[in-house]
C-alpha cells in the first residue's frame, strides 16, 4: 500500500511523504503507482523548477519526501491541487493508496 502524508504547518501546506508500493499490479503495470509518482514528482518539480522555492527533498525506493523552506504563499495551490488528486484516488483505489493530513 502506498501511504501519502501531507503535511501543515500554522494553517499553511509545508510539503508531504509518499512512501510504499500500491501492489495494484505487477511492476510497471501498475496504474495507482504512477499516477502517485507522477502526481508527486509534478508537483515537486513545479515548485522547485518553475516557482523556485527551497525544498528539503529525500528520494529513496518506494519514497519520497518533499518539505518546502520557503515561498510557502506561491505553494499552497500546487499542493491544495496534490492533495485533492492523492485523496480522489485514494477514494477510487482504497485497498491500494491511503492519503493522510498531518499538522507538524
Amino acid at each position: 500500500m502506498i501511504t501519502v502524508t501531507i503535511y501543515k504547518h500554522s494553517g499553511q501546506y509545508r510539503g508531504f511523504r509518499c512512501e510504499g508500493h500500491a501492489g495494484y499490479a505487477e511492476e510497471g503495470y501498475d496504474i495507482v503507482c504512477a499516477s502517485v509518482s507522477s502526481a508527486a514528482y509534478l508537483t515537486a518539480n513545479t515548485l522547485t523548477e518553475i516557482v523556485g522555492a527551497k525544498a528539503d527533498i529525500k528520494v529513496e525506493e518506494a519514497y519520497l519526501k518533499f518539505i518546502l523552506k520557503d515561498k510557502l504563499e506561491e505553494a499552497q495551490a500546487h499542493l491544495k491541487g496534490l492533495r485533492l488528486h492523492l485523496e480522489s484516488l485514494a477514494g477510487d483505489y482504497d485497498e491500494y493508496i491511503t492519503c493522510k493530513t498531518e499538522t507538524v
